[in-house]
Protein backbone atom coordinates (compact mmCIF):
# COMPACT_ATOMS: atom_id res chain seq x y z
CA UNK A 1 0.00 0.00 0.00
CA UNK A 2 1.40 3.39 -0.92
CA UNK A 3 1.11 6.64 1.19
CA UNK A 4 -0.81 8.20 -0.59
CA UNK A 5 -3.27 5.33 -0.29
CA UNK A 6 -3.01 4.92 3.56
CA UNK A 7 -3.94 9.07 3.57
CA UNK A 8 -6.58 9.14 1.62
CA UNK A 9 -8.14 5.96 3.27
CA UNK A 10 -7.60 8.16 6.64
CA UNK A 11 -9.48 10.96 5.33
CA UNK A 12 -12.03 9.04 3.87
CA UNK A 13 -12.82 7.37 7.48
CA UNK A 14 -12.71 10.76 9.24
CA UNK A 15 -14.81 12.42 6.76
CA UNK A 16 -17.49 9.86 6.85
CA UNK A 17 -17.18 9.87 10.95
CA UNK A 18 -17.64 13.47 10.83
CA UNK A 19 -20.56 13.25 8.44
CA UNK A 20 -22.32 10.71 10.31
CA UNK A 21 -22.33 12.74 13.78
CA UNK A 22 -24.17 15.83 12.09
CA UNK A 23 -27.74 15.78 11.86
CA UNK A 24 -30.01 18.41 9.86
CA UNK A 25 -31.19 20.53 13.11
CA UNK A 26 -27.71 20.96 14.08
CA UNK A 27 -26.48 21.98 10.81
CA UNK A 28 -29.68 24.55 10.42
CA UNK A 29 -29.48 25.71 13.76
CA UNK A 30 -25.99 26.56 13.11
CA UNK A 31 -26.92 28.05 9.89
CA UNK A 32 -29.27 30.53 11.57
CA UNK A 33 -26.79 31.53 14.82
CA UNK A 34 -24.38 32.53 12.12
CA UNK A 35 -26.83 34.77 10.33
CA UNK A 36 -28.12 36.53 13.59
CA UNK A 37 -24.95 36.76 14.34
CA UNK A 38 -23.75 38.85 11.05
CA UNK A 39 -26.67 40.86 10.95
CA UNK A 40 -25.82 42.07 14.96
CA UNK A 41 -22.92 42.80 14.16
CA UNK A 42 -23.04 44.77 10.74
CA UNK A 43 -26.12 46.48 12.62
CA UNK A 44 -24.24 47.45 15.76
CA UNK A 45 -21.20 48.37 13.98
CA UNK A 46 -23.39 50.94 11.46
CA UNK A 47 -24.75 52.23 14.89
CA UNK A 48 -21.42 52.51 16.49
CA UNK A 49 -20.68 54.58 13.37
CA UNK A 50 -23.29 57.01 13.64
CA UNK A 51 -22.95 57.75 16.74
CA UNK A 52 -18.75 58.40 16.30
CA UNK A 53 -19.85 60.69 13.25
CA UNK A 54 -21.62 63.05 15.49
Amino acid sequence: MKWNDMRLGAMGGTLCSIWASFSFGDLAQTVLMAAVGTVVSFVTSRLLGNIKRK
